[in-house]
């Protein structure tokens, strides 16, 4: 059970990967930009004239903030693609297109129960207590729930994708099975979901804002639990729902600055910021953000170069990269993010030691006195402006350096030592995914045996090999190819492999299979991208189908289904089968089954295989409107039936006086497999169907 869950937990943080590596870019971005466009900051500087609205380098700085600050605030949305993406087993497109769904109708489906609860009007807020609770959410209002609500989509989407996406349905519903199914399946369960967080999130979201209550008033304790769950709620982006209250109001402290009364402790630093006499800024205001600096600028690039130290000598180049960029992003900016990310999930060991240094940083730095305000992240680039430019006398910035080294190396010490310990799996200690090893011939073939298929490989044999077609594609029933050389396709091949019919015309395909088309294309897809072509020539297994005979169920005539006057049954859209214009009304069992669906008005009866498949057999058209009369039941609900058993003894000479038509259909209402059917004057028991498994 813990490996499982160990290994779940890896493959999570193996889906962050992709969002992490865009990360940096984004967070240099918005850290420089928001920066270096700030009033303030460029008052400090005396850089008006270079970096004054309006200039040149201010418009640039602008825009890069803008990209930064687009990436930031969609970052649930594409953590909900990326989880769905890296959890989805395979047809992973399938998974992300429907994440992106689902989150969308979880935030429509939360935007419309605020409305309808009179919270908002549109998009303009009408309760003022909610007000800290809402946030504008890919263009509607809805409830704040950062990265945490992506990460809620892309792992309830992944689970239903894999449990879905080869999903078979009754034949008149084929066009919806397999891949089509999982975007569907996913919108009405996210209808659910956000009711379900409309109701629950909102006192998720108060608990958090009553620690911080709780939080301000207790001291260096209260200072030590402040950087616990500032730092724990970093990664699910959920931090600024906790610190919002600490910089923008009352519960950060309240202070008179020049004659003003201020209250947020990040309000308080700026408006000290801009007071000429001031001596020293505000120890209990500057608490709330100090201490994250040495955090940012020291102990989490220490703790990426342990990662980076400790990865496998293969893996060494390929994370090099993602470690540097992440290091870099976190001093300069004070973006932690793609840092964490790369062990909150795969080793939750390190993310406790990571909250608990944070704590006692930000103690440290209270006791210390070190005052460093900050526009956007406690990064190098707001150290030295609101740090080292301010001077030592009014900061203290002086203790960030000295005690910052002291935390890189608790960081990488730390980090190293539990990564060895317990063989933690972290970026580039990962086990190798791919499971057995295959001899043959003294060749070694690494995948994963159970994509093996014999009938894909026989379907293979039949195109002329693997890299005899292109373009491969399916629609309800049939695979679709382009071939190279058309002469070097095996019709028979491809029929024993399970095939209806072949149509090849001049370098086109079409394979018949019957609904099970499109789960066929995915396993062969699957096939060509892991399975090595040299075992392709090494081992052919043999496909060998099986044919189900089906029964005639009545003497007369058996016609194509097509030929039925209801377009329900002519058209297929309860599934394929046969048409029997009986001789007499004594109709008999085509099979081995169990009767599983008697209709009250006795006009039809179905069947269900041992192997799982249905039969409906309908006897007449609109004689749901004899209401019975005309029909004599000879079998029970759940009864065991043999091939020739009595179903029926029918009036037929009432029946052609009082319904539509008399005929008998014989149709497959669930099952995979191609059809063979067998028409003319045909006895009772006489094939009359075959279902090539």
């Amino acid at each position: 059970m813990r490996k499982k869950v160990f290994g779940v937990l890896q493959r999570i943080g193996r889906s962050f990967m992709l969002p992490i590596a865009v990360l940096p870019i984004a967070g240099m971005f918005l850290g420089i930009g928001s920066s270096l466009t700030n009033e303030a900051t460029i008052a400090s500087l005396g850089m008006e004239s270079i970096l004054g609205n309006g200039t040149i380098l201010n418009q640039i700085l602008t825009l890069l903030m803008a990209v930064g600050q687009t990436i930031f605030d969609n970052l649930p949305l594409i953590f909900a693609a990326s989880v769905a993406s890296g959890m989805a087993k395979k047809s992973k497109e399938v998974a992300v297109l429907s994440s992106i769904i689902a989150f969308f109708v979880m935030h429509s489906t939360i935007h419309s129960l605020l409305t309808f609860n009179g919270v908002i009007n549109g998009n303009k807020v009408l309760v003022d207590a909610v007000d800290g609770t809402l946030i504008n959410v890919c263009g509607q209002m809805s409830l704040q729930m950062g990265v945490f609500g992506g990460v809620i989509v892309g792992l309830g989407v992944s689970y239903l994708h894999n449990h879905f996406y080869q999903i078979q349905l009754p034949n008149f519903l084929s066009f919806f099975e397999g891949e089509r199914f999982v975007p569907i399946i996913s919108t009405i369960v996210y209808i659910f979901i956000g009711f379900l967080m409309f109701y629950i999130w909102p006192s998720i979201q108060s608990s958090i804002f009553k620690i911080g209550q709780l939080i301000a008033s207790s001291g260096y304790g209260g200072t030590f639990v402040y950087g616990i769950v500032k730092r724990a709620l970093v990664p699910f982006g959920l931090h600024h729902v906790f610190y919002t209250p600490f910089y923008q109001t009352a519960i950060g402290g309240s202070m008179e600055v020049n004659g003003v009364l201020v209250h947020g402790a990040q309000n308080i630093f700026f408006a000290q910021l801009a007071d000429p006499n001031l001596k020293h800024f505000s120890v209990e205001a500057a608490k709330y953000f100090s201490g994250e600096f040495m955090i940012m600028i020291f102990g989490l690039p220490g703790a990426a170069l342990a990662m980076y130290q400790c990865a496998k000598d293969e893996s060494k180049k390929v994370v090099r990269s993602l470690f540097l960029s992440a290091a870099l992003t976190s001093i300069l900016t004070g973006i932690t993010e793609p840092i964490e990310f790369a062990f909150i999930f795969v080793a939750p060991m390190l993310f406790v030691v990571d909250v608990f240094l944070a704590g006692t940083a930000f103690v440290l730095a209270q006791a210390l006195r070190v005052t460093i305000g900050f526009t956007f992240s406690c990064g190098l680039i707001d150290f030295v402006i609101f740090g080292v430019l301010q001077g030592n006398s009014k900061t203290h910035w002086i203790f960030i350096v000295i005690f910052g080294l002291i935390y890189f190396f608790l960081y990488y010490f730390s980090f190293r030592f539990l990564i060895k310990k317990f063989d933690l799996k972290t970026p580039g200690r990962e086990d190798d995914n791919k499971l057995t090893i295959f001899n043959k011939k003294k060749m070694d073939y690494s995948f994963d045996q159970s994509l093996i298929d014999p009938q894909v490989q026989m379907i293979l044999k039949g195109l002329g090999g693997r890299h005899n077609f292109t373009e491969l594609d399916c629609c309800i029933t049939r695979l679709r190819a382009t071939l190279q050389e058309p002469e070097l396709v095996s019709e028979a091949s491809l029929k024993q492999a399970g095939a209806a019919a072949v149509l090849l015309q001049g370098n086109a395909i079409q394979i018949i299979f019957g609904p099970k088309a499109s789960s066929l294309k995915t396993k062969i897809d699957d096939y060509l991208e892991n399975v090595p072509e040299a075992y392709d020539e090494e081992k052919t297994i043999v496909y060998h189908t099986t044919d189900l005979e089906i029964g005639n169920i009545v003497d007369g005539e058996v016609l194509p289904i097509e030929d039925c006057s209801d377009d329900i049954f002519a058209h297929k859209l309860l599934g394929d089968g046969l048409m029997i214009r009986p001789l007499h009304g004594v109709v008999v069992s085509p099979c081995d089954g169990t009767i599983s669906m008697l209709y009250p008005t006795k006009h039809a009866i179905g069947i269900e295989l041992d192997n799982g498949m249905e039969l409906l057999i309908h006897f007449g058209i609109n004689t749901v409107k004899l209401n019975g009369q005309g029909f004599e039941l000879l079998v029970k609900i759940n009864q065991k039936v043999k091939k020739g058993d009595l179903l029926w003894n029918a009036d037929l000479h009432y029946i052609k006086e009082n319904a539509v038509d008399d005929c008998l259909l014989m149709i497959v209402t669930k099952g995979q497999g191609s059809l063979e059917k067998i028409y003319g004057n045909k006895k009772i028991g006489e094939t009359v169907l075959k279902i090539r498994e």
